[in-house]
């Protein structure tokens, strides 16, 4: 037959998506740039409402393109090695973070810089005590990894669906909990993000870790609706491993920067 399938590769039909994400993602930076400068926040609106839209969109049909079994063994290389190849762009995008962070905390800039440096943290900033919330967070993360790991375990090794439900709803408490504990952290700050180097470079690296922890939930969260209907087998999960990659991955960040931040740069 002409159009039988002889090869292990997906083929796939064409689709709107990568365009209309495109037209969303530049109407939403556009808009942003406009609301910065004093405008109506509508384009910035517009714009995530079209993003979101195809991430729905797009992302439920390749759930759905996985449970009708189109993704051979092939397809499901091809997509870890496409993740992976996401988790190490994530990777330098953090590493710009902690660099700024860093080399403001080894040169702060002084009044009299560069012929003199000032102080770190500059003066009249009070810092968090690594030891309090900030402990306590990193072992909330920590304990949602080792929900996902649990979880993970009982998929793979075992095909237990209790535990695995069970697991995926733990990892996504202590993941919610966890930004709830940050928002009143950083309600309780001691700084803001105007006005001085160590806020801007706090709440820039930890918000976009605040933001990743976000995602990542939804991301749990989404892999725990679809184990409630029976998606995911021993052998094909190629969704919720890269959940359980991308959850990791936000608890090494966060072990970075607790060290990096939170004990180094406030000592």
């Amino acid at each position: 037959m002409a159009h039988a399938k002889n090869h292990d590769y997906h083929i796939l039909p064409p689709s709107i998506y990568p365009f209309l994400g495109a037209v969303g993602a530049f109407i939403m930076l556009f808009g942003l740039v406009l609301w910065l400068h004093g405008s109506a926040p509508w384009g910035f609106a517009i714009g995530l409402a079209i993003v979101l839209y195809v991430m729905v969109g797009w992302w439920s049909g390749m759930a759905r393109e996985g449970d009708d079994g189109e993704y051979t063994p092939v397809v499901q290389l091809g997509l870890r090695y496409g993740f992976i190849l996401f988790i190490i762009s994530e990777v330098m995008f953090f590493s710009a973070w902690f660099w700024n962070f860093i080399k403001n905390a080894l040169y702060p800039m002084g009044p009299d810089s560069p012929l003199v440096d000032g102080k770190w943290p500059p003066a009249g900033i009070q810092t968090f005590d690594p030891w309090h919330l900030p402990l306590i967070n990193t072992l909330i993360l920590l304990c949602s990894g080792a929900a996902v790991t649990w979880a993970h375990h009982a998929l793979v090794h075992e095909n237990n669906r209790k535990d695995l439900r069970n697991g995926l709803l733990l990892a996504v408490m202590l993941g919610a909990l966890f930004t709830v504990f940050q928002a009143y952290e950083y309600a309780h700050a001691g700084f803001s993000f105007a006005g001085n180097i160590y806020g801007a470079s706090f709440f820039m690296a930890t918000g976009f870790h605040g933001a990743h922890v976000i995602i990542g939930t939804i991301f749990l969260l989404v892999c725990y609706v679809r184990a409630t209907r029976g998606a995911f087998t021993p052998e094909k999960h190629v969704g919720f491993e890269d959940a359980a990659w991308y959850w990791h991955f936000v608890d090494v960040v966060w072990l970075f920067l607790f060290a990096t931040i939170y004990i180094w740069g406030s000592a």
